[in-house]
């Protein structure tokens, strides 16, 4: 019997709207949530025996101990599509030039973003979009689809069906991202054009910077930013019907 969902998540404000959502479909619930890996590990292993861990726009890494010891399942909403998984896949996206984008929602596994797909949400790219615009699209997206799933993730104690989809493309990392932010003195203009475009933010803490004669230099920030995309506080999920 499931009695208990744990939610892990990116930040705790995402919190109350997700329980809110999951309780109404099956108000016998209980929840524990957590944000940081410490505060997952602190879970019993009783509770983790008659759970099951929902994870939303988490860098958290699950140890394979955990999910091992969850009695229905594990599953992580993943704000890129099939084609990028790994850290940052919107920053990748625009890179590559990728004409669309979407969300993943997939079994949890050893290796992070490997685990079957259960849920995918997908929509063309807005033409001149920056990065943050493309990540708040995603983010509603990946909302909707926790939305659209939620009833199966609470009142199904059976795992769900998997679908016909694989990962697909290489599986980003920090230390990408970070060799992406590096731009090597000769470079031309088209190819700093994309990673100005796709990389040229400060909301990761990973600069821009280039090195010219052992001196580094970083690309400025603007103080301000145009909205390129509708400001997205909250995911819309407790008001979904």
């Amino acid at each position: 019997m499931m009695k208990t969902i744990i939610l892990l998540t990116g930040v705790a404000d995402q919190q109350f709207a997700l329980t809110e959502l999951l309780k109404a479909h099956n108000p016998a619930l209980s929840f524990r949530c957590a944000v940081t890996a410490e505060e997952l590990a602190a879970i019993e292993p009783e509770v983790l025996h008659e759970a099951r861990l929902l994870a939303f726009t988490t860098s958290v890494i699950v140890p394979e101990s955990i999910l091992a010891a969850l009695g229905h399942g594990a599953y992580n909403f993943h704000p890129g599509p099939p084609q990028y998984p790994g850290w940052a896949p919107a920053h990748f996206a625009l890179y590559d030039g990728a004409r669309t984008f979407g969300a993943t929602a997939h079994v949890m596994a050893a290796r992070v973003d490997s685990g079957p797909i259960v849920g995918v949400e997908s929509f063309i790219i807005p033409d001149k979009i920056g990065v943050r615009g493309l990540e708040q699209i995603a983010y509603v997206r990946l909302a909707h689809l926790f939305w659209r799933m939620s009833r199966d993730l609470a009142c199904d104690p059976a795992p769900l069906a998997e679908l016909d989809i694989a990962w697909c493309g290489v599986k980003s990392t920090r230390q990408m991202y970070r060799e992406m932010c590096e731009l090597p003195a000769g470079i031309n203009p088209s190819e700093l054009a994309r990673r100005i475009r796709a990389f040229h933010d400060d909301f990761r803490g990973i600069p821009l910077t280039v090195s010219v004669h052992g001196i580094r230099f970083q690309l400025a920030t603007t103080a301000t930013q145009t909205p390129e995309a509708p400001q997205v506080i909250s995911p819309p999920l407790a008001a979904a019907s």
